[in-house]
């Protein structure tokens, strides 16, 4: 499976940006996925996961109210919507699938990763 992460870049405080995590090589609708993050000098960090059903969702308290994460299956591609950003938002994101025994379970573990791009807030 790859995946490709795309989306980042510079904005400013208050901002809104779309990240997206374009898979190939098996069908999305098998896997869940998570949105990770790692700041400079910090560890990373699961900021969003959706299950494989796309109905259940969970979110970091940092981002929780400002980040939607989802996924089109038909599309093979998810999507990390960020809103009201800060400059602690500021990271490497990079997405990650796992496959899904449970279609609507919370994931927990992730087999696949992205490359990661860059976010960085501008205060």
């Amino acid at each position: 499976v790859q995946l490709q992460a795309s989306g980042g870049g510079l904005v400013q405080a208050g901002d809104s940006s779309r990240l997206s995590c374009a898979a190939s090589g098996r069908p999305f609708n098998q896997f869940h996925m998570g949105w990770f993050r790692q700041a400079p000098g910090k560890e990373r960090e699961l900021v969003a996961s959706i299950s494989r059903s796309g109905i259940n969702t969970h979110y970091a308290d940092s981002v929780k109210g400002r980040f939607t994460i989802s996924k089109v299956n038909a599309k093979n591609t998810g999507y990390l919507q960020m809103n009201s950003l800060k400059s602690e938002d500021t990271a490497v994101y990079y997405c990650a699938v796992g496959y899904a025994r449970l279609p609507h379970a919370v994931p927990t573990q992730f087999d696949y990763w992205g490359q990661g791009t860059l976010v960085t807030v501008s205060s």
